[in-house]
């Protein structure tokens, strides 16, 4: 389908890649509606942080995701879904893995059930490569074992099972967008990249992390948010899994050891006990395979290789060193 003249509903809106979509689309000349989550404080998260020539060129709904009623009455009127409203952080899950459920599988089941109901022309869904556990074989594709190794990319596999449900069910056209480790401008100081970024800029030399000898495949968000608009944009991806990744891999020592070159820090890495994962529950491995989503929606990415690493990593750590960034993110205190 063609994205031109239609009004895209994106939830979790609020959020690091959500935001980023929604600015993109914006950009795109989109008619965006921005599913953010209610609050008192009347924020709209990372959207608040928007420059000003779009913060008022698309339109909020606050609500919850996990409240069907809510979910149905943004969608009206809507062409197109952007569902990435999630509950995504590997340790909470640990700690509460009963939100992790009612957002992820009820909050996809709202949103499938709602555009069943509507007859909504399209829903990208937003899974996760953590799905995929530890590596059995790279690059990984899509036809790769699922692997729930945390109550996290447990609740994920059953989201994702729900959205292709619909599809084989009801029809309802569904995509599966399966996004591998994204970073870049705003991302949470839970992951590995703005820990590491925020320390070595507060002065630590010694960098306290999780495991070091895993490797991930980090996707930069704007091929990210690339991938997204690319799978939504051709129905060729309709009942499709697709990976959205760079195709290198890296561990994250070296990832570390990156940052502090590019920031010109001498740094010593130390392994803080309270980040480490359990035994079976740490992803060891993730490398994707991307030649689905190129074959079918013409997507490749533009910081794929070392290179591109290099240089994302780069345009991250100027962002997060400019002061009215780096204030929201507190590097003394370990974020679950």
């Amino acid at each position: 389908m063609t994205l031109a003249g239609k009004k895209i509903l994106v939830t979790g809106a609020d959020g690091f890649i959500g935001s980023h979509l929604v600015e993109a689309l914006v950009r795109a000349g989109h008619q965006v509606r921005a599913f953010v989550l209610y609050n008192s404080f009347g924020s709209h998260g990372w959207l608040d942080q928007s420059p000003a020539g779009i913060r008022d060129q698309f339109e909020v709904f606050a609500g919850d995701i996990r409240d069907p009623h809510g979910v149905k009455t943004a969608m009206q009127g809507c062409d197109l879904v952007f569902h990435l409203a999630a509950l995504i952080g590997i340790p909470y899950s640990y700690h509460s893995p009963d939100t992790y459920v009612d957002t992820n599988i009820k909050g996809t089941l709202n949103v499938c059930q709602a555009a069943r109901e509507l007859g909504t022309e399209r829903i990208v869904h937003t899974s996760t490569s953590e799905v995929y556990g530890t590596a059995r074989f790279v690059p990984i594709t899509e036809e790769h074992p699922l692997q729930g190794q945390s109550p996290y990319s447990a609740t994920k596999i059953g989201a994702d099972q729900i959205a292709l449900s619909f599809q084989r069910s009801f029809g309802t056209p569904v995509t599966v967008a399966r996004p591998f480790n994204t970073y870049g401008p705003r991302q949470s100081a839970r992951a590995v990249i703005p820990t590491v970024i925020t320390q070595i800029a507060a002065g630590q030399q010694r960098i306290r992390l999780g495991s070091l000898h895993p490797t991930r495949d980090f996707n930069h968000v704007a091929d990210t948010v690339a991938g997204f608009m690319a799978l939504a944009a051709t129905e060729r991806t309709i009942g499709e899994v697709v990976n959205i990744g760079s195709g290198f891999e890296i561990s994250i020592g070296d990832t570390a050891r990156l940052i502090a070159e590019i920031m010109g820090a001498e740094i010593e890495i130390e392994t803080d006990p309270q980040r480490l994962r359990p035994a079976d529950s740490e992803v060891e491995r993730l490398f994707a395979c991307n030649e689905k989503a190129r074959e079918l929606a013409g997507w490749q990415p533009a910081y794929g290789g070392l290179d591109g690493f290099r240089r994302g990593l780069a345009e991250t750590v100027d962002w997060f060193t400019q002061g009215d960034n780096l204030r929201w993110y507190r590097a003394e205190r370990y974020s679950i």
